[in-house]
């Protein structure tokens, strides 16, 4: 075998398996794992374990949404922050890696934005204590939650839904 040809079989494996890097990379970064569902929003599909972890730190968010309301009408703004820190990026560590891999990126940007959403509100409470503003950016936070709830639902492979 010549040096040209050998090069071209050592150009060639490259090429491929840059090529299935790049088809795995877009899978788990960029598609997920997903399917059309009925009602037209994205369908996430996950393992009942994953699933039933995702749908916990939703039903979370809502009762700290009403801890954080309750708080709100007391003025207790260190209870706010106290709370919305209990939602911030910190929690993202909880989502195992491989239930990561199967939600696509549009949703993890928007579930990063919500988690970021809550470490603002705990900062501003803290140092600046505005009711209002605080208010005003819960209300930014759940304005993500309906835009998620309306495009995405979460499935296992047996078809139960939320």
């Amino acid at each position: 075998m010549t040096d040209a040809a050998r090069s071209r079989i050592y150009l060639s494996v490259i090429v491929v398996l840059l090529l299935v890097i790049a088809a795995m990379a877009y899978k788990f970064i960029v598609a997920g794992s997903t399917e059309k569902a009925q009602d037209g929003r994205v369908a996430i599909l996950l393992e009942p374990g994953e699933r039933a972890l995702m749908l916990r730190e939703m039903r979370a968010f809502v009762a700290g949404l009403q801890l954080m309301t309750n708080a709100l009408s007391r003025d207790d703004m260190q209870d706010v922050a106290k709370i919305a820190r209990e939602m911030g990026t910190a929690r993202t560590h909880d989502v195992p890696l491989a239930m990561m891999g199967k939600l696509p990126l549009a949703f993890k940007t928007l579930a990063f934005s919500v988690h970021g959403g809550f470490d603002t509100i705990a900062t501003d409470a803290e140092k600046i204590g505005k009711p209002k503003r605080t208010l005003a950016q819960l209300s930014d936070v759940l304005q993500k939650c309906v835009a998620c709830h309306s495009a995405y639902q979460v499935k296992t492979a047996t078809g139960s839904q939320r």
